[in-house]
């Protein structure tokens, strides 16, 4: 655990922003912004020792006026149910044996739950697999990953960045959304980008004329806010540099591009989660809450395609956990595992706003995720 006390973060997590601030001459982009919130060692959210994950925030009380919860902000499939991981890893292993290739390699593993589902799926499939590989930046989820993944010894290992050489599968949950974004502005019919300033003692958002703009014309006047996404794009070229051969699957909640700047999408998608609760304030509370933006799926694509990559399929959530056999993994739970597995499917809670993209190279057999309700046409 860090040594951090949650109060204390942001007292000592502000200075360092406000330092930045000063050095970039009074005015910082958000992305600069969002990366040391996140990921400043020690302080930021995903590099300090506070809960992340889990079904519970802290503080709920009981009938019996018991303190209950985990202490978490936000839950994730895998934490929903473990039907999740299991669907999941039957795709990966088709994507393995087409490939005849024996690694998983997970970017941002969380507490490890997707991680366990896996790898006991593809042991109870017979699978063989030579390494799961989890890339974290967060030593405190290191630490609860290597608990919970114990059993499987030296076949687990973490890194620190992506391999420089890959042949399997990469998986990435809900880990798009947390790559830090340009803001983009319109404001009276001029284009800003949106940025934070330090005035009186705190932060405040300060607009600058850019040159930059959306990747689509945006009709009307009016003032619009939105996000540009350069680094999840550079990601997936540095995942085109070392995927040799395999396959790279995306979950994350997001929307194909005329869907994600359209006129009416006009506040944007930054969002931040502390105890169960969204807020879009992202300048309170540094290092304690989390601070994302929807996934433009077209610009993940396109990037993919312009690396060299294969788009291998694009579709919502129920559809790939459907096409993987989630429904008849269901019919053997119990009411309440069924029940909890149901919201991964349901369009009103997780089954729609997630996506899933497959990327690959060397991959010449069509995806089981994919066979019914493709959408890469839609992109």
């Amino acid at each position: 655990m860090s040594m951090h006390t949650t109060q204390s973060v942001p007292a000592q997590l502000n200075p360092i922003i406000a330092d930045a601030i000063a050095q970039a001459d009074g005015w910082l982009g958000f992305d600069a912004f969002m990366r040391l919130a996140l990921y400043e060692p020690g302080l930021g959210y995903y590099a300090n020792g506070s809960t992340k994950f889990g079904q519970m925030p802290q503080g709920l009380m009981d009938a019996a006026g018991q303190l209950q919860g985990q202490g978490s902000d936000f839950v994730t499939a895998p934490e929903m149910s473990p039907l999740f991981g299991q669907a999941l890893a039957r795709q990966v292993a088709q994507v393995l044996d087409a490939t005849g290739t024996g690694e998983v390699i997970e970017f941002g593993a969380g507490t490890g739950a997707l991680a366990l589902q896996v790898l006991d799926a593809l042991h109870a499939l017979g699978q063989p697999l030579r390494s799961y590989t989890i890339v974290d930046v967060s030593d405190s989820l290191k630490d609860r990953q290597r608990e919970r993944l114990a059993a499987y010894g030296e076949r687990v290992r973490w890194v620190a960045e992506l391999p420089v050489q890959m042949r399997g599968v990469v998986l990435g949950n809900e880990v798009l959304d947390a790559m830090p974004v340009q803001l983009l502005a319109r404001v009276g019919g001029v284009w800003h980008e949106r940025g934070v300033a330090w005035e009186a003692g705190r932060l405040v958002w300060a607009d600058r004329p850019t040159s930059l703009r959306p990747p689509v014309e945006l009709e009307g006047g009016h003032d619009y806010l939105t996000e540009i996404h350069p680094q999840g794009e550079a990601f997936i070229r540095t995942l085109s540099d070392r995927l040799e051969a395999g396959a790279a699957f995306f979950l994350d909640y997001g929307f194909p591009e005329h869907e994600y700047y359209h006129p009416q999408r006009h506040m944007g998608t930054v969002m931040c989660h502390q105890a169960h609760r969204a807020d879009a304030d992202p300048l309170s509370d540094v290092g304690l809450k989390d601070i994302t933006a929807h996934v433009n799926f077209t610009g993940i694509a396109v990037a993919a395609q312009e690396a060299g990559l294969d788009v291998l399929g694009y579709t919502n959530q129920a559809h790939f956990l459907m096409n993987c056999g989630l429904v008849e993994a269901m019919q053997t739970q119990p009411l309440p595992e069924r029940v909890a597995a149901q919201k991964l499917l349901m369009e009103h809670e997780m089954g729609e706003l997630f996506k899933v993209i497959a990327l690959g190279r060397g991959v010449d057999v069509p995806l089981m995720g994919f066979v019914r309700g493709d959408r890469t046409h839609r992109l």
